[in-house]
């Protein structure tokens, strides 16, 4: 399948999301990769992280960019050769990329109710107003872990603690969107953040 959705947030910034259909060969086929990646698709165990690499490098050709295009630092955190930022992720059937002149993260996670199992891990102000017991815990918990991954990878510092460090403003599912905090070091730092659900999944994403 093609671009599943493209969300074009403001003139500097573009998210897009890509729906895993296609077979690892039809995704691998058009691509021209440079060793590394080569090296690294091929290094991979699993087919479902295989075609999450691939349909990635489908989202960068979307953008205008290539395989060329996009390296890692020692943290792990990819920046592209022209000096825009950039933010990568990959879930089980979607993946998405966004692109802006300021800093970004973004993040999809199936909706799953072990979530509810390691939430003592990543949240702690936020237990103040979440309802345990209701229909949308589940998916108020996905978009926290959403947020909260994506300021990690925005911020791309070492050592951060998802319960410590990240504060998650309430929200209503409906309002796809909220303010989130990273406080670190005695500073802190104001996002705003967005999320949007699609077929149980749900995408967040963080602008500086």
């Amino acid at each position: 399948m093609p671009l599943y959705k493209s969300i074009i947030i403001n003139s500097q910034t573009t998210v897009k999301i890509w729906k895993i259909e296609e077979s690892y060969n039809a995704l691998i086929s058009p691509l021209d990769l440079k060793p590394q990646s080569l090296e690294r698709v091929l290094g991979m165990k699993s087919e479902l992280h295989q075609r999450g690499f691939l349909s990635v490098r489908h989202l960068l050709r979307d953008f205008g960019y290539t395989d060329e295009d996009l390296f890692y630092d020692a943290n792990g955190k990819p920046h592209l050769k022209d000096g825009k930022h950039i933010s990568i992720t990959h879930s089980f059937t979607f993946s998405g990329v966004i692109v802006s002149d300021t800093k970004v993260g973004i993040d999809i996670e199936k909706q799953r109710d072990k979530i509810a199992i390691i939430a003592n891990k990543f949240v702690d102000y936020e237990f103040d107003y979440l309802d345990h017991f209701n229909i949308d815990y589940i998916r108020k918990l996905t978009v926290i872990w959403g947020i909260k991954e994506s300021l990690y990878k925005l911020f791309a510092t070492p050592g951060m603690l998802f319960n410590v460090h990240f504060l998650v403003l309430p929200f209503m599912l409906e309002d796809q969107g909220t303010v989130c905090w990273i406080d670190y070091e005695f500073k802190k730092y104001r996002y705003q953040s967005h999320f949007i659900e699609f077929e149980g999944f749900t995408c967040a994403y963080v602008i500086e």
